[in-house]
């Protein structure tokens, strides 16, 4: 299992985003420059940006790397991507921001999984958990599910199963639905 990545929401995305690509080296996604907007049926909006780690991912990137050293080989993973989003007055994203003091922050911690719904099973079967949707939210090459705060930690966690790197539009949209009510 891998941090996938971490999900801020915020009061200014690009303030954000700013201080995460001086601070860490991160930088946004070149394919999204602007970053993308997910309208809700309400019509409120929420603005988001993709950012992507110093080190480069590439379609044939693995997630994990052995490098030789003179000692033998050290394993390592990539960076997480880091997720973005501010929200139009009255949206989901806004009102989490406001209900933290008007500063936000992280949302959820994504972590890359062999299965999503035998990691929910198992998080359900031990306890750890109840999740935002009954199934997991399903794209092409892409799985994915949002649990509700963690009893023991307040975090969300989300479970994520992908055949490469990205995201899915409509997945985002759907699992940022699922956490109107947290």
């Amino acid at each position: 299992m891998r941090l996938d990545h971490i999900a801020f929401r915020v009061a200014d995305r690009d303030k954000t985003a700013a201080f995460l690509s001086t601070c860490f080296g991160y930088r946004i996604a070149e394919d999204l420059p602007d970053g993308f907007e997910i309208e809700f049926e309400d019509g409120t909006k929420a603005q988001c940006l993709v950012l992507l780690p110093p080190e480069k991912l590439g379609d044939d990137t693995p997630w994990s790397h052995l490098t030789p050293t003179a000692e033998g080989e050290v394993s390592y993973h990539l960076a997480p991507e880091i997720f973005v989003s501010e929200g139009s007055p009255g949206s989901i994203v806004e009102k989490w921001v406001q209900d933290r003091d008007g500063v936000g922050g992280i949302h959820h911690l994504a972590y890359q999984v062999e299965s999503v719904a035998a990691k929910m099973q198992e998080w359900q079967d031990k306890g750890y958990a109840e999740f935002t949707t009954p199934e997991p939210l399903t794209c092409p090459g892409l799985v994915q599910v949002f649990s509700k705060p963690s009893q023991l930690t307040g975090v969300i966690y989300e479970f994520i199963e992908r055949e490469k790197h990205g995201f899915c539009q409509e997945n985002v949209k759907d699992l940022m639905n699922s956490t109107k009510d947290l």
